[in-house]
Protein backbone atom coordinates (compact mmCIF):
# COMPACT_ATOMS: atom_id res chain seq x y z
CA UNK A 1 0.00 0.00 0.00
CA UNK A 2 1.55 3.61 -1.23
CA UNK A 3 0.52 6.65 0.30
CA UNK A 4 1.22 9.94 -1.44
CA UNK A 5 0.20 13.74 0.45
CA UNK A 6 -0.15 15.64 -2.74
CA UNK A 7 -3.12 19.08 -3.36
CA UNK A 8 -5.58 19.97 -5.71
CA UNK A 9 -5.85 23.81 -6.78
CA UNK A 10 -8.30 25.85 -8.61
CA UNK A 11 -8.86 29.00 -10.09
CA UNK A 12 -12.36 29.66 -10.56
CA UNK A 13 -12.53 32.03 -12.93
CA UNK A 14 -16.49 30.71 -14.07
CA UNK A 15 -19.63 30.16 -12.22
CA UNK A 16 -19.70 26.51 -13.53
CA UNK A 17 -19.43 23.84 -11.09
CA UNK A 18 -15.60 23.03 -11.43
CA UNK A 19 -13.72 19.96 -11.05
CA UNK A 20 -11.27 20.45 -7.94
CA UNK A 21 -9.93 16.86 -7.56
CA UNK A 22 -10.69 13.16 -8.62
CA UNK A 23 -10.04 9.91 -6.41
CA UNK A 24 -7.73 7.65 -8.52
CA UNK A 25 -9.70 4.19 -9.50
CA UNK A 26 -8.38 1.29 -6.97
CA UNK A 27 -7.62 4.37 -4.68
CA UNK A 28 -8.96 5.80 -1.17
CA UNK A 29 -8.33 9.65 -0.81
CA UNK A 30 -8.26 10.87 2.60
CA UNK A 31 -9.07 14.83 2.43
CA UNK A 32 -7.40 16.74 4.95
CA UNK A 33 -8.01 20.31 4.43
CA UNK A 34 -9.78 22.61 1.70
CA UNK A 35 -9.17 26.48 1.91
CA UNK A 36 -10.62 28.56 -0.13
CA UNK A 37 -9.93 32.13 -0.21
CA UNK A 38 -10.94 35.46 -1.89
CA UNK A 39 -8.74 38.14 -3.64
CA UNK A 40 -11.21 40.53 -5.68
CA UNK A 41 -12.00 42.17 -1.72
CA UNK A 42 -15.30 41.20 -2.60
CA UNK A 43 -17.74 38.99 -0.65
CA UNK A 44 -18.69 35.83 -2.33
CA UNK A 45 -20.11 32.52 -1.78
CA UNK A 46 -18.85 28.61 -3.05
CA UNK A 47 -21.08 25.71 -3.20
CA UNK A 48 -18.95 22.41 -2.94
CA UNK A 49 -20.49 18.91 -3.91
CA UNK A 50 -19.26 15.06 -4.13
CA UNK A 51 -20.22 13.22 -6.96
CA UNK A 52 -20.01 9.62 -6.74
CA UNK A 53 -21.81 8.17 -10.80
CA UNK A 54 -24.75 9.99 -11.69
CA UNK A 55 -25.67 11.01 -7.80
CA UNK A 56 -24.40 15.26 -6.69
CA UNK A 57 -24.28 14.86 -2.83
CA UNK A 58 -23.90 18.75 -1.62
CA UNK A 59 -21.24 19.43 1.28
CA UNK A 60 -21.49 22.76 1.58
CA UNK A 61 -24.34 25.30 -0.55
CA UNK A 62 -23.21 28.87 -1.09
CA UNK A 63 -20.83 29.11 1.84
CA UNK A 64 -19.85 32.74 2.36
CA UNK A 65 -16.25 33.60 2.36
CA UNK A 66 -15.17 36.94 3.35
CA UNK A 67 -13.76 40.03 0.97
CA UNK A 68 -9.71 39.06 0.79
CA UNK A 69 -10.93 36.48 3.70
CA UNK A 70 -10.04 32.75 3.90
CA UNK A 71 -12.48 30.06 5.23
CA UNK A 72 -11.24 26.32 6.05
CA UNK A 73 -14.16 24.26 4.58
CA UNK A 74 -13.50 21.01 6.83
CA UNK A 75 -13.53 20.67 10.39
CA UNK A 76 -13.02 16.49 9.98
CA UNK A 77 -11.64 14.86 7.41
CA UNK A 78 -13.16 13.72 4.31
CA UNK A 79 -12.87 10.18 2.55
CA UNK A 80 -13.41 9.82 -1.11
CA UNK A 81 -13.71 6.49 -2.67
CA UNK A 82 -12.30 5.54 -6.43
CA UNK A 83 -13.81 7.65 -9.03
CA UNK A 84 -15.58 10.59 -6.45
CA UNK A 85 -15.07 13.80 -7.39
CA UNK A 86 -15.15 16.95 -5.59
CA UNK A 87 -16.34 19.61 -7.40
CA UNK A 88 -16.67 23.82 -6.61
CA UNK A 89 -18.80 26.88 -8.23
CA UNK A 90 -18.17 30.00 -7.51
CA UNK A 91 -20.59 32.63 -6.98
CA UNK A 92 -19.31 35.15 -9.26
CA UNK A 93 -16.41 34.40 -11.43
CA UNK A 94 -12.91 35.43 -10.59
CA UNK A 95 -12.90 35.72 -7.15
CA UNK A 96 -12.43 32.72 -5.96
CA UNK A 97 -9.17 29.87 -5.22
CA UNK A 98 -9.50 27.12 -4.16
CA UNK A 99 -6.51 24.45 -2.50
CA UNK A 100 -7.53 20.76 -0.84
CA UNK A 101 -4.46 18.89 0.96
CA UNK A 102 -5.17 14.92 0.22
CA UNK A 103 -3.71 11.58 0.94
CA UNK A 104 -3.87 9.09 -1.50
CA UNK A 105 -3.73 5.76 -0.43
CA UNK A 106 -3.81 3.05 -2.92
Amino acid sequence: MANTYTNAKVDLTSTSATTLYTCAASTTTIVKSILVSEDSNNADTITLTLTNGSDVFSLFKDKAVGAKGTVELLTAPLVLQATEILKVTAGTADRLHVVASVLEIT
